[in-house]
């Protein structure tokens, strides 16, 4: 499945890691944020509620 990379091997598996690992803190990131908004929300709702 994999085509035969010769003496590129590395340095394209390398940088698929990469690509990878900073996909994976992107999404991190963003989910941290989305959560500590959506707990802001809730608590700016709640004082305004009550």
């Amino acid at each position: 499945m994999m085509p035969e990379l010769g003496k590129y091997a590395a340095a394209v598996l390398s940088a698929y890691g990469v690509s990878l690992g900073i996909l994976a803190l992107l999404i991190f990131g963003i989910l941290r944020r989305n959560t500590r908004a959506l707990h802001e929300l809730e608590a700016a709702e709640s004082q305004r509620d009550g």
